[in-house]
């Protein structure tokens, strides 16, 4: 079963380890959100696609949930001693991943098949590719203004109200390479339990894309990043609140409106099957709680079933 993912930092990062457990990586295609990227100190940065990286060649720090394990702060410790601000944290190990791809991207290498080349030399065995090689930017407006989403993310520690969220050049951005193709011949597509609006937003905003999946409806399920009334890590409470939808698994529903033939809803959301069905969208209800790696794989195997 080929199965496309759309995917955004350490929630989807978990699903996806759990996949990898449960079907051929060759069968497995991930399309990262780039509305995070930023560039820093000259280097061209990918957090979600990094994530996910290290997360599947696990090189990940487990504690943090991102960077490099065991990496070392030589670099930024320096930084700092030079007065600069240095609130994006960056370990060494992934400064030199940051400095092979901004260097290849100068020379002209498209980010998808930057990121191709690295998937495989981490022997990740899977597909990686950006939503788009075009720069996409999350942007977040606060009482103080617009700020870009890493600013607001790490920066400010998501704790500005939010009054609305906007992708810039969105609508002048191409879907990378493979991306359609991918979704079209896809047997099953997954949207990972990431933000809806900051991590799945920007990359449905890339033309073409939100096209694809409402294509390949019957293809589709979602897993919600919403337990109850929250979320399960993360701004995305606010983000949707902003937009004008509930933060409940039917304002998910609301968000991926027309695109979705099954949502993964936790047991504690079981009383909103009904009303997800007046939508049209069935609802699978299991423990999407991923706190372990066998609730991973758990998961995963639920999400694939439901898929079938």
């Amino acid at each position: 079963m080929k199965v496309v993912t759309l995917a955004g930092g350490t929630g989807a990062a978990k699903l996806l380890r759990g996949l990898l457990q449960v079907m051929p990586a060759a069968d497995l295609t991930i399309i990262g959100n780039t509305g995070d990227d930023l560039e820093l100190f000259g280097l061209s940065i990918s957090p979600d696609l990094d994530t996910i990286g290290y997360t599947l060649s696990a090189r990940v720090d487990e504690t943090k949930g991102w960077g490099v394990a065991g990496d070392t702060w030589n670099c930024r410790a320096t930084l700092e001693s030079l007065g600069e601000n240095t609130y994006f944290a960056l370990g060494d190990k992934d400064i030199a991943v940051h400095l092979w791809r901004s260097e290849r991207l100068r020379r002209g290498v498209p980010l998808s098949r930057v990121t191709e080349d690295l998937a495989a030399r981490w022997g990740l065995g899977c597909r990686l590719l950006p939503m788009s090689d075009d720069p996409v930017r999350t942007w977040v407006k606060t009482p103080a203004g617009w700020l870009a989403f890493q600013e607001f993310f790490v920066r400010e520690r998501c704790e500005p109200e939010v009054l609305d969220v906007q992708y810039e050049s969105a609508a002048c951005a191409r879907p990378a390479p493979g991306v359609i193709d991918a979704l079209r011949a896809a047997d099953a597509i997954l949207i990972c339990p990431s933000n809806p609006i900051s991590s799945v937003g920007p990359i449905l905003a890339v033309p073409g894309i939100r096209e694809a999946l409402h294509e390949r409806r019957t293809a589709v399920t979602a897993v919600s990043p919403i337990v109850g009334a929250s979320p399960v890590s993360g701004p995305a409470g606010k983000m949707m609140r902003a937009r004008g939808y509930p933060v409940t698994v039917g304002g998910v529903a609301e968000v991926y409106d027309g695109l979705l033939a099954r949502l993964v809803i936790d047991h504690r959301d079981r009383s909103e099957e009904a009303r997800l069905g007046e939508r049209g969208v069935g609802a699978v209800v299991t423990d999407i709680m991923m706190t372990s790696r066998d609730r991973e794989i758990s998961l995963a195997r639920t999400v694939l079933e439901a898929s079938r």
